[in-house]
């Protein structure tokens, strides 16, 4: 790590392969915590580039406890989080309006670490098992159309990083990656992240797959449609940008969209919302990343998923699939 840690600090990028190997070495333990955080502290302080961010990706999927979803054909939801705008928790609540709307939904999640509620949080707190037998996850997303898939289940490899992004409490690259190391290797994501340069990556990274994809980036900075402006999206063919009227929506405030504070009062906004009760503006956030998932999926408009995503809503199939979900992690 000394010589790894030289290169860094004197500017040079590492390939691919030397990027993989340093993440494979870390999963093993070859290196300290001091070493580990001073790695994670150089990719605060400039860029990580595509080759180590594909580097970094290989590592982590090749290392993964894998599970086999393909027959549902699932899409995850998944935003890298560290945008730190503390919103609500938009993408949970997509997935499960989307299954819903009868897509099913391999989501991937973890606990908060740059914000005070991650997906994981919402959903441990809300009664859902967290768990990594293939005959759970399966017998979840066939009732329910979701199953949520907890990260630290899955990549043990990364047991020695945990404490220390915990420690450090700002976002590094593993923020990046989360989204891209679902261990249902799902043939279709929409992927939220927190800069345009990130985007631009991703939508490269993802054209070389056969991953159906749209990545999401809110030029006011939100790893998610926010409808506070305009949003940057790149698909498989396309680049474009989608405005509210896109969804047939208002724009609306920052304010109408910032998370609970705290764990509860975010399961509280999370309920109120899967119920009917939320403000016009949650409704029609979570309804335009939902929306975007299901036109992922089915081919379909913005306009048109964001439709399918709103009757999901509004008919309770999207809280129906919780009740399911919290079900069967009860049994």
């Amino acid at each position: 790590m000394k010589d790894i840690l030289n290169r860094l600090i004197n500017h040079d990028v590492l390939p691919k392969e030397v990027a993989k190997e340093v993440l494979v070495n870390i999963a093993k333990g070859d290196y300290n915590t001091s070493q580990i955080a001073a790695f994670l502290t150089v990719y605060m302080m400039r860029s990580v580039t595509i080759e180590e961010l594909e580097g970094f990706r290989d590592a982590l999927l090749e290392l993964c406890l894998a599970v086999d979803l393909s027959a549902y054909n699932p899409i995850d939801l998944c935003g890298t989080g560290g945008d730190g705008k503390d919103t609500f928790n938009i993408s949970t609540l997509a997935s499960f309006v989307t299954a819903g709307a009868d897509v099913k939904v391999s989501k991937h999640g973890n606990y908060g670490v740059s914000s005070s509620c991650g997906s994981s949080n919402v959903m441990e707190y809300l009664g859902v098992k967290f768990s990594n037998d293939p005959g759970f996850l399966e017998k979840c997303i066939d009732k329910a159309g979701i199953c949520v898939l907890h990260a630290p289940l899955f990549h043990p490899a990364m047991k020695n990083v945990a404490p220390i992004r915990r420690e450090l409490g700002v976002k590094t690259f593993f923020n990046m990656l989360g989204p891209m190391v679902n261990p249902a290797f799902p043939k279709n994501q929409t992927v939220g992240v927190f800069n345009l340069e990130l985007a631009r990556m991703y939508g490269y990274l993802y054209r070389k797959t056969d991953i159906k994809f749209t990545v999401l980036h809110a030029l006011d900075g939100y790893d998610e449609i926010s409808l506070t402006g305009d949003t940057k999206t790149i698909t498989n063919h396309s680049e474009r940008m989608l405005k509210p009227s896109d969804f047939g929506v208002p724009t609306i405030s920052q304010n109408d969209i910032t998370g609970g504070g705290s764990i509860e009062k975010s399961a509280q906004i999370f309920l109120k919302v899967l119920e009917g009760k939320g403000t016009e503006a949650q409704n029609n956030v979570v309804c335009a990343n939902a929306g975007m998932a299901i036109a992922t999926v089915k081919g379909l408009s913005p306009l048109q998923g964001f439709e399918q995503a709103m009757e999901s809503l509004q008919s309770g199939k999207g809280l129906a699939s919780l009740k399911k979900l919290q079900a069967l992690s009860a049994l």
